[in-house]
């Protein structure tokens, strides 16, 4: 029953508050969250502190890492050996410290993720960096708390003279908040501590021209200042890092190149990602990886294909490969014993406080430390000044309590003073250590009148700490390693991740649209058999055909007038013997409207005019700029009779000629200046006066006097002629004989203007291309027939064709 009444009844919710409350502080302040003072956990206090008691310096000899971890856990941190030498591990690596606190020796990991050697094979020193963190300690600079049994006593905190929260950032996970605190570079931070000591009114945007951002170990880009103005404001923001890499242009083919990766990126998982996204076909281009990092630094080989770009590829990796990585900045501190998360200038604020607190203490410890020798000194300078009587005194004394108690009478001494007579040697007493001991005294005033100034006087104290950290900027200090680029520079659009090659675009007479790689059809001999392309429906075939590059804009314009826009990259891409997909799930067409006339424009220039043409020979002359956006759902671009239509649609500048052809084998040439600028939603003019049942078939710009006009028929029969046999003649007129139609070789379906190094395409409507030279393709005069392309089936005719530039 006893028992029973020492029994407390506890609420289990309060117990679970209370329990666990303790549980998170311990976690935030014993363990995860570095102190805003000194930039460090317990552990890694703990570990300097016992290197410090076992001088284990920079020029002393490597000590055992167990030797350490040992003296660590058995003297301050009651934990595991595993976490104590993570901690020493990772404040000997070079690329996850921006500034190393131990030197070791031996294995100790890698940034492939190699872990290090055990602790037994290990040995470890302090940099020199590290023993200015421990600086004055000796002079009572810092608290001192008892250790977890009470037997020795630690610091609670280092009297460092190094900023080394922001130098070497700090990140840890507790219970309910996070620290992420990125590196940043010693020099920086230095010349913002000089400049807030030198103004405390200074400005953060002010601080952000001297600390320009993180300084990575891994070096690397960071793209903007957006992510680090909030953080450096806020104390929380994303920054984007970003790979360092260039493309090495070979004989044949082109290698990317990485020489730095982003901080905190696995190098052998980063390559090992490249190498599964190319075995996925989700990163096409690339033949071959190679790591052929070594001591001098990291060297990633990446092998391309001999035709691809190697900017789209490099683009993709910094895309979906950990090339280019977010880091989120949180910069929590432990702030007199609380958690808070600070912005840029509160976080130098409190180190200046902290040395401040330092510089105070070291000067008071110095200040009674000379006090008290000159004190002594003062009783020394007294016993020699009655040297005589001193030494009587002595002798006649029985002991050394009486004689300490005759001269303290004798000579008006304190106890100290009067022991420090007893202990001197005779060699005191000659005339040089006489004249010593006054020198000494002489200086100690000078330098205890200098200590109660400092103390007396904050500016002091400011000077001093400018001063030492002007010593550690000399000292340690060295150029910025992460680079700043401008977010504009590195912006990746979609068209980035996309190859600008050369794609054959198509559409049938029933609206299906696709794109294919030009380099899918191969160059064949004139009248050869052709190769098979898209595969047409009964009733369907290809009515529009073109080349283009994949980062090119398609204009749309529709048999109603209208006019869309999509870029060639949002096509889809199918092979050789797809149909494509229906233009009606890309466009919003309305009811009954049809696409007339598409074409390519790589770029929206002031300069250029879109000329159209109508199957009536209407044409109308409208700057291209105006078409540069183009709404959804689409704009008006040339207002159309209803018996007419759209055959063409071209870019044209002011000093070019137009070239309509019809189907009865008409042509016309004349000077675009002719034709009035007009706007959108315009008719335009008569360009051909045309024949009953002829309709315009084909429109060519001519840029300049030279080459030909290739003229294609229905039946697979053309000719070249030469350009200059095409008077340039008024616009309006009737036009000349450009081919002699008849039932054998058929009606024109394409003429345009071409020169001997060019290639041209033709299609029919059973679905089949073929790629021939135009130089294969005979010159004849205006007035012939031409003669056979390619042979056609039964019932197959050739329904367009198209000009391939070779570059």
């Amino acid at each position: 029953m006893e028992e029973m009444a020492n029994i407390e009844v506890v609420s289990i919710e309060e117990e679970l508050k209370r329990s666990y409350l303790e549980y998170s502080l311990s976690v935030i302040i014993g363990r995860a969250i570095p102190d805003v003072r000194d930039g460090l956990k317990p552990v890694h206090r703990r570990i300097l502190y016992s290197m410090y008691e076992m001088r284990n310096f920079p020029d002393r000899p490597y000590k055992k890492s167990a030797r350490i971890v040992g003296d660590v856990i058995g003297k301050y941190h009651p934990h595991g050996d595993a976490p104590v030498y993570d901690a020493i591990v990772r404040m000997a690596q070079d690329f996850s410290m921006r500034y190393p606190l131990i030197d070791g020796q031996g294995n100790f990991g890698s940034i492939d993720g190699d872990p290090p050697a055990a602790m037994r094979y290990t040995e470890v020193r302090m940099t020199e960096m590290a023993k200015d963190f421990l600086l004055d300690i000796e002079k009572d600079t810092v608290d001192f708390v008892p250790n977890y049994d009470g037997t020795l006593m630690e610091p609670t905190v280092l009297p460092t003279t190094i900023p080394n929260l922001l130098i070497n950032g700090s990140s840890g996970i507790a219970v309910g908040m996070a620290t992420n605190i990125p590196p940043h570079n010693l020099r920086e931070v230095c010349d913002a501590l000089i400049k807030l000591i030198d103004d405390p009114d200074t400005s953060i945007d002010e601080l952000m021209k001297i600390i320009l951002g993180p300084d990575f170990p891994t070096a690397g880009f960071i793209i903007g200042r957006k992510g680090i103005k909030e953080a450096y404001k806020t104390g929380k923001g994303i920054i984007k890092i970003r790979a360092k890499a260039h493309i090495e242009k070979g004989k044949k083919r082109n290698r990317i190149i990485i020489t730095e990766i982003p901080y905190q990126v696995n190098k052998v998982k980063l390559v090992e990602r490249i190498g599964e996204l190319v075995r996925e076909k989700k990163l096409e281009g690339i033949t071959d990886i190679r790591d052929e990092s070594n001591k001098e630094g990291i060297r990633i080989v990446i092998e391309l294909k001999k035709d691809v770009n190697p900017q789209v590829i490099l683009n993709r990796l910094y895309k979906f490969t950990q090339m280019e990585v977010s880091f989120g900045i949180i910069m929590l501190a432990i702030v007199n014993g609380r958690p808070e998360i600070l912005n840029l200038k509160q976080i130098l604020e409190h180190f200046i406080l902290h040395r401040r607190e330092v510089i105070r203490r070291r000067t008071l410890y110095e200040l009674k430390k000379a006090e008290k020798r000159a004190h002594i000194l003062e009783g020394m300078r007294k016993a020699l000044m009655s040297l005589e009587k001193v030494i009587r005194l002595i002798k006649s004394s029985s002991d050394p309590k009486e004689a300490k108690r005759r001269i303290i009478k004798e000579l008006g001494l304190t106890d100290e003073q009067a022991q420090a007579i007893l202990d001197m040697t005779l060699q005191r007493l000659t005339g040089l250590e006489r004249e010593k001991i006054d020198a000494e005294y002489r200086q100690l005033m000078k330098d205890i009148s200098r200590y109660r100034e400092i103390l007396s006087n904050p500016k002091l104290i400011l000077e001093i700490i400018k001063e030492e950290t002007r010593r550690i900027k000399e000292k340690y200090g060295d150029e910025r390693r992460t680079k700043i680029i401008a977010s504009k520079d590195a912006e990746i659009e979609a068209e980035d991740l996309i190859e600008n090659e050369e794609m054959v675009v198509t559409i049938t007479h029933r609206g299906y649209i696709k794109r294919t790689p030009a380099s899918t059809y191969r160059t064949q001999k004139r009248g050869g058999k052709g190769l098979l392309g898209a595969k047409i429906k009964d009733g369907d075939f290809i009515e529009h055909m073109f080349l283009a590059l994949a980062h090119d804009t398609l204009l749309f314009f529709t048999n109603r007038g209208r006019a869309f826009s999509k870029k060639v990259y949002e096509i889809p891409e199918e092979g050789r013997t797809s149909r494509g997909k229906a233009i009606v799930n890309l466009l919003r067409l309305k009811e009954g409207e049809r696409i007339d006339a598409v074409i390519p424009v790589r770029e929206f220039s002031e300069e250029e005019y879109l000329i159209f043409a109508t199957k009536k020979g209407i044409v109308k002359k409208t700057k291209l700029s105006l078409f540069s956006k183009i709404k959804s759902d689409g704009i008006q671009a040339i207002k159309l009779k209803e018996d007419d239509s759209l055959i063409g649609v071209k870019t044209i500048r002011a000093d070019e000629d137009v070239f309509l052809s019809t189907k009865l084998g008409k042509a016309i040439r004349f000077k675009s200046s002719q034709i009035s600028e007009t706007g959108r939603t315009a008719s335009g003019v008569i360009g051909i006066r045309l024949e009953d049942k002829d309709e315009v078939v084909d429109m060519e710009i001519i840029k300049e006097d030279q080459g030909y006009i290739l003229t294609i028929t229905e039946n697979g029969y053309g000719k070249r002629t030469e350009l200059k046999e095409y008077p340039v003649q008024g616009r309006g007129g009737k036009g000349v004989i450009t081919l002699k139609v008849k039932e054998r070789n058929g009606l024109v379906v394409y003429s345009g203007h071409v020169k001997e190094k060019d290639q041209i395409m033709l299609i029919t409507d059973k679905g089949m291309l073929i790629k021939m030279k135009v130089k294969d393709i005979s010159v004849q005069g205006r007035n012939t027939q031409g003669i056979r392309l390619i042979q056609l089936g039964d019932d197959e005719k050739v329904v367009d064709a198209a000009k391939i530039v070779e570059e």
